[in-house]
């Protein structure tokens, strides 16, 4: 498969997503809830997990459009967890566009919040599948994990003695569940084999692990036009990423002394953001830390791509290698 062909099949893919989506909403209620939930639906994105369902189903010999309305599912899933996140992280702006509770207000935001997990209900359950209450137990089962891990994300906030292994936990839950549930999903709804679902969800798991160390990394080495976000906002917020972990058990002196304080409250009142973020930037390479992430980014990916070799050679299979190659070399 080439480059070219990679793209082409991918932009299908997500039209025919795009497409599910522009249809979800239905016109007639309340203005501000029904023009709020439009516009997070059609802020656009990468459409990964809904790719990622469509691409699992035809894998295993499934049909493209048996999976449409799952993997719109997940999409509107994803996004209303990202407008709930945008809430508690007070965030101004998602993809270049001010969030709901910016241009709106925070109520409205809540209430969209809650409809678009609504829909994603109603979405799902078009879907045509004698799998189909195990796919819900799934995706409720993900929903509920989704939410356990922004609530450790929120726990972590507070405690300055967080450890790599709590980290693991943590995004296997916030990020990770989403996509090993979207690759789990496509495999049930195409028909797949016990094997061949396990095979798919544990592609997912470890593509999941790759995705979130590779944001963790953009954070801090991004170029900003591409990124879509400021440079450095984990170090400012003092998020507990793998690199502020990581960095931490290796520092001594005063490079110590300034991680235990990232770690305690953030980057805040440091001295300029710009000046902060490139010390503990430096600090990151200087310890081998950047290195270390990106090693693991490979490692994960390494293992996603070879659960792989479970399932039949085809389209489907060759585009989720690419797929996997792809997400660890993005800017954004």
């Amino acid at each position: 498969m080439t480059a070219t062909l990679f793209s082409r099949r991918y932009t299908a893919l997500r039209r025919m997503v795009d497409r599910c989506l522009a249809a979800v909403v239905t016109r007639g209620g309340p203005k501000d809830l029904v023009d709020a939930c439009s516009y997070v639906l059609a802020g656009g994105g990468k459409r990964v997990r809904s790719t990622l369902v469509l691409l699992a189903c035809e894998a295993v010999g499934g049909r493209l459009k048996d999976a449409v309305d799952a993997g719109a599912a997940i999409e509107i899933m994803h996004n209303f967890t990202l407008v709930h996140d945008d809430v508690m992280d007070h965030a101004p702006s998602r993809r270049g566009r001010a969030t709901v509770h910016v241009r709106w207000d925070l109520n409205n935001a809540l209430l969209v919040g809650d409809v678009l997990l609504g829909l994603a209900y109603r979405s799902l359950l078009r879907t045509r599948s004698e799998s189909l209450p195990q796919l819900v137990g799934l995706f409720t089962s993900g929903v509920i994990e989704v939410c356990e891990g922004q609530a450790l994300d929120l726990e972590f906030e507070k405690r300055s003695d967080v450890t790599v292994d709590e980290y693991f936990a943590m995004i296997e839950k916030k990020t990770g569940r989403l996509i090993s549930m979207a690759t789990e999903m496509g495999a049930l709804i195409g028909g797949g084999s016990r094997a061949h679902v396990e095979a798919l969800k544990m592609f997912g798991h470890y593509l999941g692990r790759a995705f979130q160390l590779q944001d963790d990394l953009l954070d801090v080495v991004a170029e900003e036009k591409h990124f879509g976000k400021t440079i450095g906002g984990d170090i400012i917020e003092g998020k507990k990423t793998f690199l502020l972990l990581k960095a931490a058990e290796r520092v001594a002196g005063k490079d110590r002394f300034l991680l235990r304080k990232i770690l305690t409250r953030g980057g805040k009142g440091l001295g300029s953001r710009r000046a902060t973020v490139a010390a503990v930037t430096a600090l990151y390479r200087r310890t081998g830390v950047l290195d270390e992430t990106r090693d693991q980014i490979r490692r994960n990916t390494r293992k996603a791509v070879a659960a792989l070799d479970a399932l039949p050679a085809g389209h489907a299979t060759a585009m989720l290698r690419w797929l996997s190659d792809s997400l660890i070399h993005r800017a954004s």
